[in-house]
């Protein structure tokens, strides 16, 4: 695992650096340049917490699956060899680092906190609103399957595609489509009115 001290180090290096081509960044990680995996590190951070949150909904487990992927694109990375996005390719390796974790626990663990930790900018008459909408969405998406919660946050969350998510999730696209259809079936019976029809 990267220990805590990189981790934090690594998280809160200076964000503003100009953002570097991902392919020219893994090569340079093939190298042994660690200034090319800071970079990596500090861009999949965020995304990957929020995928990894959502997943296995668990926090104290999220960072340390996080650490196992990026040690994974550390120590491996001419595993990526280019079929793919960059993207793709370690969204992938922390699905499957987030399932053998998950498999190493007992029952699932809701996150009472997960309502309140990322909140969009709003003013003080929209704040309850918009925070009984976001639990109650949360809620649904928590009673969702893993596969399904993952398919869900990877298409609304990360804006990414049916294909990628196949790839990701290393399985015909129409199992995606399919776990797509009963995630929204399931959600649309749990949300009621306008809520409904985001879906």
């Amino acid at each position: 695992m990267v220990g805590h001290g990189v981790a934090d180090r690594l998280h809160q290096a200076n964000a503003s650096a100009p953002a570097e081509d991902p392919s020219e960044l893994i090569a340079r990680v093939c190298r042994r340049d660690l200034r090319a995996f800071e970079c990596l590190y500090r861009d999949y951070h965020p995304r990957l917490t929020r995928f990894l949150t959502s997943m296995i909904r668990r926090p104290q487990l999220v960072e340390e699956v996080l650490n196992d992927t990026m040690l994974v694109v550390w120590n491996q990375p001419e595993r990526y060899n280019g079929a793919s996005k960059l993207s793709t390719w370690i969204f992938a390796i922390a699905y499957r680092k987030a399932l053998m974790a998950l498999q190493r626990q007992d029952d699932p663990v809701d996150d009472g906190r997960a309502e309140s930790r990322a909140s969009a900018e709003a003013g003080p008459e929209d704040e309850l609103g918009q925070r009984q909408v976001r639990k109650i969405l949360l809620k649904a998406i928590g009673e969702l399957s893993p596969d399904h919660r993952t398919v869900v946050d990877l298409t609304y969350f990360h804006e990414i595609g049916y294909r990628e998510i196949a790839e990701i999730m290393d399985c015909p696209v129409d199992t995606v489509k399919t776990r797509m259809f009963h995630a929204r079936r399931h959600l649309r019976r749990r949300l009621a009115g306008g809520l409904a029809d985001w879906l």
